[in-house]
């Protein structure tokens, strides 16, 4: 292990490895918002996945983003590996001071590596216990406690090489100045006033759906013609089949659909300007959480302690509260089992209208 950060240590520029899934992504942004506020003076970079890049392309903290796109390895292996060295130099080229790698990958810890940045951080994965993940990086941080940790909290104590000990800081979602107005403009079309509340149900996986006729019935439970339900979904055509049920069921006009019309960062600004969102565990739910829009989260069986929403305006109702549930570990993702399915439509109602102060 290589000697102490010295605490007068002031790097120019920073780079952020994380290549994972959207809401993952969003949930670096504690670290990002760490790491601004002790090195104000520092540029802070981020490598991740091409599709992810909207969750923090409009974040006025990060200076640039490098990317990996994973269609890559469709246009052939040289085409590929023309891809992958570019990279490497563009990352090598920005000298960067401190390399922090969230990521457990060979790919990432290789980059680390290549970047030639005199301190670069990693964890101590048990499965990466060997000499190259030990050359990858000069500083590792225990993975023991990460079991009893929200992720932001696994993110965060990458930075204690640095001596930045930041436990309780928030995530930021930001999008694109003209967001607002061409969503606002949306839903001036569809008759929906300043008051609404947006309502995601979806997910690409079927396990973490609440059922639809119990979405619906909540629907027609809190809409109003002065406050409009406005339901959102990927633009996956089974995203879109599960809003076309609900709405089928819908017994209220107050509803309204821009599933699969939005961005992602219009998305973010739709959440943004709602009264209250409610949905299961998803990228748009911690979007919600990050924007500080009261959040009212569905939970199965996921990782509750890993993944509940981030920050202070926000209320859990987990279904293992109702009965039992899998191991998260042993679901299979495939399944169109939906194990929200014991959560009373009654206490979601009760939940949301608390927290609409009603």
């Amino acid at each position: 292990m290589a000697s102490s950060i010295p605490a007068n240590f002031t790097p120019d520029n920073i780079l952020l490895i994380k290549l994972r899934h959207h809401g993952d992504m969003l949930l670096t942004t504690p670290v990002i918002n760490a790491l601004r506020q002790r090195y104000p003076q520092a540029n802070i970079d981020v490598l991740l996945y091409q599709e992810t890049r909207p969750m923090l392309q409009a974040n006025p903290d990060i200076r640039q983003l490098h990317v990996i796109d994973r269609k890559w390895k469709q246009e052939g292996a040289r085409k590929k590996l023309a891809h992958e060295w570019a990279l490497l130099k563009r990352v090598r080229a920005s000298r960067y001071d401190v390399v922090i790698n969230l990521a457990d990958q060979w790919r990432s810890a290789i980059i680390t590596l290549f970047s030639g940045a005199p301190v670069r951080i990693g964890f101590d994965y048990k499965k990466r216990d060997n000499a190259f993940w030990r050359l990858c990086h000069t500083h590792r941080v225990s993975t023991a406690e990460h079991g009893k940790l929200h992720t932001v909290e696994q993110n965060l104590s990458a930075l204690a090489p640095l001596g930045i000990l930041a436990r309780d800081t928030v995530a930021s979602m930001h999008y694109e100045a003209d967001d607002w107005p061409q969503t606002a403009a949306l839903l001036a079309g569809l008759d929906v006033s300043d008051s609404f509340i947006v309502i995601q149900p979806t997910s690409r996986w079927i396990f973490k759906c609440w059922d639809d006729e119990k979405v619906a019935a909540v629907i027609d439970r809190l809409a109003r013609a002065d406050r409009k339900i406005v339901l959102t979904a990927a633009p996956d055509k089974n995203e879109l089949a599960m809003i076309d049920n609900i709405l089928a069921h819908c017994k209220t006009p107050h509803v309204v659909s821009v599933a699969g019309k939005l961005s992602l960062t219009k998305l973010a600004a739709l959440i943004d300007h709602a009264v209250l969102f409610i949905g299961v565990d998803s990228a748009p739910m911690h979007m919600a959480a990050a924007l500080d829009t009261p959040c009212l989260a569905l939970f199965g069986p996921t990782k509750l302690q890993h993944w509940r929403p981030w920050g202070f305006n926000n209320r859990v109702i987990w279904a293992g509260d109702y009965g039992p549930l899998p191991a998260p570990d042993s679901i299979d993702t495939k399944t169109q089992q939906r194990y929200l399915t014991t959560i009373p439509i009654e206490d979601v109602v009760v939940a949301a209208r608390k927290l609409l102060n009603e």
